[in-house]
């Protein structure tokens, strides 16, 4: 009979393993130490990656040899730059380890000409190049009046939780502005829990607790939404009540 390691045990010898490495390929000299006269491993000596991350150097011997013992996501630091780990090995190394990164590479979004050109294509539809923060990146002619006049609205406000809260044109034209707030919201928890150390997160949050009452009340009931498809009604001031099929391309 063929026993399955459990999936813990399999996490910790790829960490051990990840960790080795990682170690064996950094010299001295790179870390500001020196080389010294007898050098047998390739790479740093465990003992100085201990002291590096100011951690002991039992403790980490034995994360190297996958023993269980738990990783708070600050020794995970110490140790990601003590190893001198590129944004994607961080992210590697906080995933074997099971713990939230409590500073997260996060690549600035950018539209590129063909994702403009793309949006204006798909006119009279009208679609919107948003990131998982409902910041509003690009839109099309027929987005930006579709709910309210986006090009009136100053770049640093284009951000659809702050809309739905704060802007009164934005707010009308929604048919059923109460559940499309509340379902908002829902997914803007779900997705923040990826994000919890992320000051521009953190800061969309205290300007909508700081702003809004009705934000409050719904951000106090915990729900957590998925992305999906959905049907929306909207009162547009030029053409009167929609019924729009919304999307998500990703």
């Amino acid at each position: 009979m063929t026993t399955v390691a459990p999936d813990s045990d399999v996490r910790r010898h790829e960490l051990a393993d990840f960790l080795r490495s990682r170690r064996e390929r950094i010299t001295p000299e790179q870390v500001g130490l020196p080389r010294g006269r007898r050098r047998r491993t390739p790479g740093l000596r465990r003992e100085e990656v201990a002291q590096l991350s100011a951690v002991g150097v039992t403790w980490y011997t034995w994360l190297e040899q996958a023993r269980e013992i738990q990783v708070s996501p600050q020794v995970l630091d110490a140790l990601a730059r003590a190893l001198l780990l590129d944004a994607s090995e961080r992210a590697h190394l906080f995933a074997l380890a099971g713990s939230p990164d409590p500073a997260p590479h996060t690549p600035c979004p950018s539209v590129t000409p063909s994702l403009r050109a793309m949006l204006d294509q798909l006119g009279p539809i009208p679609a919107c190049i948003q990131n998982s923060r409902y910041d509003i990146l690009a839109y099309n002619a027929t987005y930006g009046r579709l709910l309210c006049d986006l090009d009136a609205v100053a770049p640093e406000d284009r951000n659809c939780l702050w809309l739905a809260f704060t802007h009164a044109d934005w707010r009308a034209s929604m048919a059923d502005v109460a559940e499309v707030n509340r379902t908002i919201v829902a997914k803007f928890r779900a997705a923040m829990a990826e994000h919890l150390a992320e000051p521009a997160w953190k800061a969309l949050l205290a300007r909508l607790e700081a702003e809004s009452a009705e934000f409050r009340e719904l951000w106090a009931r915990h729900e957590v939404l998925g992305l999906g498809a959905k049907t929306k009604y909207v009162r547009n001031a030029h053409v009167g009540l929609l019924h729009l099929e919304h999307t998500n391309l990703w």
